[in-house]
């Protein structure tokens, strides 16, 4: 008898801290959507190379600031012009060029990897696999941002 009623004590002390956890707005998760941003001077080369050799596609443009879209519309980048008058100091310094790249999830690697191929792309690591499950390759925009193109495969089993 003692255990039956530890253990419905013990199941509605529980179902109160759910409903207190669901009904805590402070502990709410908020939607995030991250667009990341580079400033450079390149816009015109940036646009063509998106667009034409990746199939992005222009989100949102104007003299200082291009937004694009991957072909699925499910993530964007964004390319601002260093040291515009409308943007705050934290936004205008030009990027340098190293120390940045993007990964872009393919269903078909080799596919994407003879496209490029075909339209000329300079490829910085030719396709291969790794141990750990991936099969990529990489090639750089006119920025310096080397873009990771990959196709998540099974590990090899030894």
């Amino acid at each position: 008898m003692k255990r039956i009623f530890f253990t419905l004590v013990l199941g509605l002390w529980m179902t109160n801290l759910v409903a207190q956890h669901k009904s805590n707005p402070t502990q709410t998760i908020q939607k995030m959507k991250l667009n990341a941003g580079i400033i450079t001077k390149k816009l015109k080369e940036t646009k063509a190379f998106y667009t034409q050799l990746l199939g992005f596609g222009v989100t949102f443009e104007n003299e200082f600031y291009l937004l694009l879209h991957t072909p699925n519309k499910q993530a964007e980048i964004s390319f601002l012009l260093p040291d515009h008058p409308t943007q705050q100091p934290l936004f205008q310094p030009i990027f340098g060029g190293k120390g940045i790249y993007l990964t872009i999830e393919v269903d078909d690697v080799d596919q994407i990897y003879q496209q490029l191929k075909a339209k000329g792309a300079s490829i910085k690591i030719a396709i291969r696999d790794e141990p750990w499950g991936d099969r990529h390759f990489a090639i750089e925009d006119p920025n310096g941002i080397g873009i990771d193109i990959v196709t998540h495969t099974p590990p090899a089993k030894n």
